[in-house]
């Protein structure tokens, strides 16, 4: 099993959802994690269920509260994570926004700078710090969370692609600036999974009945799917990939 022992682990978003289980699948594996996020309810039950595991350590995770469309809140997020563990290893920019289907001429500039402020300049601002940080140490592995919104278009899904699309572009892009230096930067894309999030904004079988169709496999994607994608990426034998955009997408962006 890959090993994360000795390492720290930043995942944003980690209070519930994807981010949960890409948290929990770091400290399965032996990592120190941080969990950012909005809701401290929700990241502190992240830390709970971590402490629950059986292979956990003492003190092996911590909320910090964080608004990452916030460069203040980030730079106190990556400055808190080095002060407790001592050094930043691996970091997941998961924390995003669901859209509201609605055609693009419907959505408000309101809810167009919401996602845009946390989906893409929340991935922007994180590995601003993040990088900065890592430069110091002269190594690290981030993993931003993409979707396969961030290759194809989709209806009414117009400011949701649009950010996923940046961040397919930042990834690329920040990926060819540090690789020389020590730093591995990929994505993750996932296809449909079934989210308290997804739940909520617009109901299981209205999700379903909208995505299913996208995905040639028959089925969406799982949590843990998604989570052992990110930490394959972020570990010592994803070495050799850097810019790399990984589909977990049971094939949506194939055709």
């Amino acid at each position: 099993m890959m090993s994360f022992t000795g390492k720290v682990a930043l995942v944003t978003g980690g209070g519930s959802g994807i981010g949960r289980a890409i948290a929990l699948d770091f400290a399965r594996r032996g990592a120190q994690v941080v969990i950012a996020g909005r809701n401290s309810q929700n990241g502190e039950e992240t830390v709970r269920l971590i402490q629950q595991l059986p292979e956990a350590q003492p003190h092996q995770a911590t909320f910090i509260p964080t608004d990452v469309s916030r460069a203040a809140d980030v730079a106190v997020l990556i400055e808190q994570t080095v002060e407790i563990y001592g050094r930043l290893d691996c970091a997941c920019n998961n924390a995003g926004l669901n859209h509201i289907p609605k055609l693009l001429t419907e959505a408000s500039e309101e809810e167009w700078d919401m996602v845009q402020n946390v989906d893409l300049k929340g991935v922007w601002l994180c590995m601003k710090y993040e990088i900065l940080h890592m430069l110091k140490q002269g190594s690290g592995s981030i993993v931003n969370t993409a979707s396969l919104a961030g290759h194809i278009g989709i209806a009414t899904l117009s400011t949701y692609v649009a950010a996923k699309h940046g961040v397919v572009g930042l990834t690329k892009t920040a990926a060819l600036e540090y690789s020389k230096l020590g730093i591995r930067i990929n994505a993750v894309s996932p296809g449909a999974v079934i989210t308290p999030m997804v739940r909520d904004a617009i109901g299981e079988q209205a999700f379903l009945d909208f995505m299913l169709p996208l995905h040639p496999i028959g089925r969406v994607g799982t949590m843990e799917e998604i989570a052992h994608a990110v930490t394959w990426l972020s570990s010592d034998e994803a070495s050799f990939v850097t810019g790399t955009i990984l589909n977990v997408d049971g094939a949506a962006t194939a055709g």
